[in-house]
């Protein structure tokens, strides 16, 4: 049985566009066999949330503060860049790579 890594996923309202983020990361994530579960926040939720997940991946900007690995990228929404930025979620989440902010 694989080690399901969590990814929180925040943006400004924690509706349509971190819902887009999510479900492209747990697509192109499973496509990698690595197994996700994806939750989904507002960003001003996310120090209160950030225990117990591997990673923080947000459209808007985070605080710099935050104690695990964070992503802050507007590629899925893009496509520019989106490539790179889903390596880089694989490498966090494989232990490949150490989060940058």
């Amino acid at each position: 049985m694989s080690d399901k890594k969590i990814v929180l996923v925040a943006c400004g309202t924690a509706v349509a566009t971190s819902t887009v983020v999510a479900n492209s990361i747990e697509e192109e994530m499973s496509a990698r066999g690595i197994e996700v579960e994806t939750r989904q926040c507002k960003v001003t939720e996310v120090p209160s949330l950030v225990d117990g997940v591997d990673l923080v991946v947000s459209t808007t900007p985070l605080p710099s503060n935050l104690p695990k690995p964070a992503i802050v990228t507007l590629a899925f929404l893009t496509g520019i860049g989106r490539d790179q930025e889903i390596e880089k979620i694989a490498d966090i989440l494989t232990g490949k790579a150490a989060g940058a902010h």
